[in-house]
């Protein structure tokens, strides 16, 4: 009688929501994933679908392929839970926030050493990939203005970049029209050079994109010669051809490890620079930051101006909605982190990447193509008598949890196969041990030399406890 009783009690509370989310009908009958339910179901049961879900997903903190930061800190954290639903472009609505965001913008544009006599410009945006495309719009725009003033045709616009570059440059030549004219790899060559810069640019070049740590081997672009080789190109046939620098990756990186390097605003043909918030910036997705040397490099009819939200404000992005939890995490992580903090974590991972770099090295296996001398990154190649692939080892890596990803380089060099490891703050000297050793043992079952892949030994036996 008892047990009736209860059970009608949950019954009702399962009908009402209230019910034990795994003794809900949800979790024996099957939900439709392809139309909205009827009615519904409560919310623990949705949750914990949801969340069952997503269990088959890699491990973030395994996650080698992704420059994408997976951790942060509990009050950062807090911080955007607490700013989830406020909206960046209502600047009416939310004027501090704007704030905090100029005061982002001027700090980057002083780690990028913009000159102190320019009034410089800038803007959050969603990703690198949406900051690439608003700085290349804008010397687009700015050398139709000049070649207008001139009394030029302005109808065969091009633009000079290396293979090495993130898809989003192509993606910006073919959305926009602009004829790219791409430096192929080479064998033994992953990066640009002045020379084949030179060989590409004309009178119709709206920009030079150099990239501070490219998508597949970690490498830069040897920007300082770029831009002595643009100087020298003005001076002599008076072709303004502006620097936008790709620093998605090492923006928030060198400026801290290698600040003697000069790649940013220093050089004076760099008009603009672009890093990933989201990397090494040590912010969860999705943010991006677009720096201008000057503000005149920003042509003023890019820059829309509505009233709607409750006051008339200027904004420069591509999409106009967005959220503002991310720009006030990474004021969060300025303030935080301050220079000491940056340089401390940047040395860390470099020091990490280095690590493993040496250890794939001396196993005999690898040839390392990038050795995290600038970037946190170690590219690898299998020596020519390996009886397995990148691909296979890779695969096989996953099995342990790791995601390491393996492809091919583009062309030139399309027959190098390599595998890629991105090493940031929450990957410590212990995981890295620990990968290592798993590297060797799934290279000694593709050999033949184990049947399976195994947990690898400790280096130390375990004690035991005493009474």
């Amino acid at each position: 009688m008892i047990s009736k009783k209860v059970d009608i009690e949950r019954l009702e509370e399962s009908r009402r929501g209230h019910a034990s989310t795994y003794s809900t009908r949800f979790f024996d009958e099957t939900v439709p994933k392809y139309e909205i339910l009827e009615e519904g179901m409560p919310a623990n049961a949705a949750y914990q679908l949801v969340h069952d879900e997503l269990n088959l997903d890699g491990n973030p903190a395994l996650n080698l392929a992704s420059f994408v930061t997976t951790w942060m800190e509990p009050e950062a954290e807090r911080l955007i839970i607490e700013n989830i639903g406020r909206n960046f472009i209502d600047h009416f609505e939310y004027p501090q926030t704007e704030v905090i965001h100029e005061r982002v913008v001027n700090m980057l544009a002083r780690l990028f050493n913009a000159p102190e006599d320019t009034t410089f410009a800038g803007t959050a945006t969603v990703g690198s990939s949406e900051a690439v495309t608003l700085g290349l719009l804008a010397h687009k725009w700015a050398w139709k203005k000049r070649r207008e003033a001139k009394g030029k045709p302005c109808g065969k616009p091009n633009i000079v970049y290396g293979a090495d570059a993130h898809v989003c440059w192509d993606k910006f030549a073919k959305y926009f029209d602009i004829e790219p004219r791409i430096i192929p790899m080479e064998p033994d060559r992953f990066a640009i050079t002045a020379v084949g810069v030179e060989e590409r640019i004309d009178e119709n070049t709206i920009c030079v994109g150099a990239i501070l740590g490219t998508t597949f081997t970690g490498e830069a672009d040897p920007i300082a010669e770029i831009s002595a080789l643009l100087d020298g190109v003005y001076k002599k046939k008076d072709w303004d051809i502006p620097v936008h620098v790709d620093a998605a990756s090492g923006g928030f990186v060198t400026p801290f490890a290698n600040p003697e390097l000069q790649w940013d605003f220093r050089l004076p043909r760099v008009k603009s620079i672009n890093v990933s918030g989201h990397k090494y910036g040590l912010v969860y997705p999705g943010l991006g930051w677009l720096i201008f040397r000057d503000a005149s490099d920003l042509p003023e009819d890019l820059v829309f101006y509505v009233n709607y939200l409750g006051d008339e404000m200027p904004t420069y992005t591509l999409n106009f909605s967005r959220g503002s939890a991310m720009i006030l995490a990474q004021y969060y992580n300025l303030l935080r982190l301050g220079r000491k903090g940056y340089a401390r974590i940047a040395t860390n991972v470099l020091e990490n990447a280095r690590y493993v770099a040496e250890q794939l090295a001396d196993s005999g296996r690898f040839e390392v193509l990038n050795t995290a001398d600038l970037l946190p990154i170690v590219t690898v190649k299998l020596k020519e008598d390996a009886k397995y692939t990148v691909f296979d080892l890779s695969h096989k890596l996953r099995e342990r949890g790791w995601i390491v990803p393996a492809y091919t380089l583009p062309p030139n060099a399309e027959d190098i196969a390599i595998m890629r490891v991105v090493v940031k703050e929450n990957f410590g000297r212990d995981l890295a041990d620990i990968f290592v050793a798993d590297v060797a043992n799934v290279c000694e079952v593709l050999e033949g030399a184990k049947g399976e892949v195994v947990v690898p030994r400790r280096s130390a036996r375990r004690g035991h406890h005493v009474n």
